[in-house]
C-alpha cells in the first residue's frame, strides 16, 4: 500500500510503498476512504506523544473507510461495510472499560501513535467487536472522518463532560477543526456561544457554524456574557488559551481542557478557588457512546461535513503535516488515500 511515512520526529515525511497491514485476531483492517488531517498528527510529528517509539512511522488516526478483512476472533463485522472508529481503541475487558469509560481504556491502542495509522490506503485496528462504529448511506465519508477524533471529541467535552444546557454561555478557545465542531454542537443545543481566536479566516467559519460572538483571542469573555461563560474550552492547546478560558468562566463553571498540552501549563487557580469552578479534561469518546451522534448526524441536526473545506492526497500531506504548527488554513482539511 501508499502511505505517508516519517523516519524520525521532525523529519521531512515522505510518501513510500510499504506492506499491506494484517488484521489481529480480534482486530480489522479497514480500507481508508477518508482520513482528517488533526493537529494531533502534528504533536506526534514534532515528538510530544510518547506513544510513538518505533520508525518509520505512518500517522494519522481520524478516519472512515471500508472493512477489508478482519481477524478471526471478529463476529460484529465482515468485509465491505462502512465504519469510522474513536482514535481510542479500547480492549472492552479493563477496569475502565467495564465502567463504560473506554475513552480511557488502560490497554487502549491508538492508530498513529502506538501504530500505523490512516494517512495509508489501509489500517490496521484493535478490537473490532468493541470500537468499529457502522456508517449510515447518508455520511458520506469526508464528514465521518471527523467522528473518529475531533466531531466526537467536541461532542463529548461540551454535552457529557461540561454538560452544557440550552441559553447557558460556552466559550471556545481555538477555532481550529475541534473547536468548530464544537461551536457547531453548542450552538446545535442551544447554548450561546463564543468564539475566540486569532484568525479572522477561523472567526469567520465559527460565525458559519454557530458562534453569536466571534471575537480576537484576549477579548474579555466575562463582558460578552454577562458575567462569565458556564463553560468553557480550551480547544487548542496553548497556556494562554487555558488561562484566558478559566478567566473567562462566571463563578461555579466549568473549563474543558481539550487541546493537547505540550508543557504543563500555568493556571490562574485563585480563580478556582474563589469561583469554586471545575477543571475538567476530556479525551475523545467511547465507541458505545457514539450511536446518539450518528444519529444527530445521520438527521442533519449536525453537520461535520460543513467544516471540510479543503480535500487533499497522500502525496500533499508532507506538506500539509508540517504547516499544522503554523495554524493550518480555517476549517477541516481531509485526506483521501
Amino acid at each position: 500500500m501508499r502511505a505517508v511515512v516519517y523516519e524520525g520526529f521532525r523529519e521531512a515525511p515522505t510518501v513510500e510503498t510499504v506492506p499491506d497491514p494484517s488484521p489481529p485476531p480480534h482486530g480489522a483492517v479497514v480500507r481508508v476512504e477518508a482520513s482528517g488531517l488533526c493537529r494531533s498528527d502534528w504533536h506526534g510529528w514534532m515528538g510530544h506523544d510518547p506513544d510513538i517509539r518505533r520508525f518509520p512511522h505512518v500517522p494519522g488516526h481520524e478516519l472512515a473507510g471500508v472493512v477489508e478483512a478482519v481477524g478471526a476472533d471478529v463476529r460484529r463485522w465482515r468485509p465491505g461495510q462502512r465504519v469510522t472508529v474513536p482514535f481510542v481503541c479500547a480492549c472492552g475487558t479493563c477496569e475502565q472499560c467495564a465502567a463504560g469509560q473506554g475513552q480511557i481504556c488502560d490497554r487502549q491502542t491508538q492508530p498513529g501513535f502506538t501504530h500505523w495509522g490512516s494517512f495509508a490506503e489501509l489500517v490496521a485496528l484493535d478490537w473490532a467487536d468493541v470500537n468499529l462504529v457502522g456508517l449510515p448511506d447518508e455520511v458520506g465519508a469526508a464528514a465521518a472522518a471527523g467522528l473518529g477524533c475531533r466531531f466526537a471529541t467536541a461532542y463529548r467535552a461540551v454535552l457529557q463532560v461540561g454538560r452544557a444546557q440550552p441559553g447557558e454561555w460556552v466559550a471556545v478557545h481555538g477555532c481550529g477543526g475541534v473547536g468548530l465542531a464544537a461551536v457547531m454542537i453548542a450552538a446545535a443545543v442551544g447554548a450561546r456561544v463564543v468564539a475566540l481566536d486569532v484568525s479572522e479566516a477561523a472567526l469567520a467559519a465559527a460565525r458559519e457554524a454557530g458562534a453569536e460572538h466571534a471575537v480576537a483571542a484576549g477579548t474579555d469573555v466575562r463582558d460578552l456574557t454577562d458575567g462569565g461563560a458556564h463553560v468553557s474550552l480550551d480547544a487548542i492547546g496553548a497556556e494562554a488559551a487555558c488561562a484566558a478560558s478559566v478567566a473567562g468562566l462566571r463563578k461555579r463553571g466549568r473549563h474543558v481542557q481539550v487541546g493537547l498540552l505540550p508543557e504543563p501549563p500555568r493556571v490562574p487557580m485563585d480563580l478556582v478557588i474563589a469561583r469554586e469552578l471545575e477543571l475538567l479534561g476530556s479525551h475523545g469518546m467511547a465507541a458505545s457512546a457514539y450511536p446518539e451522534m450518528v444519529a444527530l448526524v445521520e438527521a442533519g441536526r449536525l453537520r461535520p461535513g460543513d467544516l471540510v473545506t479543503r480535500e487533499i492526497g497522500l502525496d500533499e500531506v508532507p506538506a500539509a503535516l508540517p504547516a499544522m504548527g503554523d495554524g493550518g488554513a480555517a476549517g477541516v482539511t481531509v485526506v483521501r488515500p
